[in-house]
């Protein structure tokens, strides 16, 4: 028979058999903290649902543009570069004329530089080292207050067409100056419209609206009337006079039941 020593298990044994049980418990104790942990996210998050409710509101406001840029540019083309040049100028001559006639005035007109460049001539799509013309261009800017007055002159550029004058006309640009002081009060109607949309989503489920959590404001966007375009950046249409200019916000108030 094999005696007592010999039934022992050996040191190696045991200290695998202890980490074993280690490990065992190690896992049991993570188990158990991480379960307990999700529990607590999972309230939270259960909380601020049936705790609060987030809602969009948005305010309109009519404005008029107060403000008025209109930029033109007359282009001429020439054999020579200094013909090219001499035309434009006389075009740029015959532009400011009509608009000083018209009722600008000539402080609210600012000339841009000449710009010149070359037409070379390409054959088969290479250059031949020739030049066919020049072309020559200025810019005029016109900054007043008059929006009608541009607004009326800006119908009436055609006149010059019809003398030969090479103007290309964009269009004027209308913005209105009024925008910050009409920030303040838009918000504010804008928060009370998101607090009439909470109570009416609340209601129907019987609970009432507390104090607001948090408010966050969306961009302004400025467009022509009755449009429905908006942009996540903000919007700023100046095309027209007459202008209507939207503000959201994202509100979360406290509910109870």
């Amino acid at each position: 028979m094999r005696n007592m020593s010999e039934l022992k298990e050996s040191p190696i044994i045991t200290i695998e058999r202890r980490k074993a049980v280690t490990i065992i418990i190690s896992a049991i104790i993570v188990a158990v903290a991480l379960g307990g942990g999700l529990m607590k996210v999972g309230s939270g998050f259960a909380a601020r649902v049936t705790d609060g409710i987030t809602v969009t509101g948005s305010a309109k406001a009519s404005a008029t543009a107060d403000n008025a840029a209109w930029t033109l540019s007359v282009q001429q083309a020439a054999p020579k570069v200094a013909n090219a040049v001499t035309a434009v100028g006389v075009g740029i001559n015959k532009l400011t004329d009509y608009l000083t006639t018209g009722g600008i005035a000539l402080t609210s007109i600012e000339l841009g530089p000449v710009s010149t460049y070359s037409n070379a001539e390409y054959i088969n799509g290479n250059a031949t080292g020739r030049i066919l013309s020049y072309n020559a261009s200025r810019d005029l800017t016109v900054r007043t207050k008059d929006v009608q007055l541009v607004k009326r002159l800006s119908q009436g550029i055609g006149t010059l067409l019809q003398q030969g004058v090479n103007v290309n006309n964009n269009g004027p640009q209308y913005y209105i100056s009024t925008l910050p002081a009409l920030r303040p009060q838009l918000l504010q109607d804008a928060v009370k419209d998101a607090k009439v949309r909470a109570i009416a989503l609340t209601a129907g489920v019987g609970g009432t609206v507390g104090n607001v959590l948090s408010v966050k404001s969306g961009p302004f966007q400025v467009t022509t009337p009755d449009s429905t375009n908006t942009s996540d950046v903000g919007a700023y249409d100046t095309s027209t006079i007459e202008k209507t200019v939207t503000a959201t916000v994202s509100v979360t108030f406290k509910t109870t039941k």
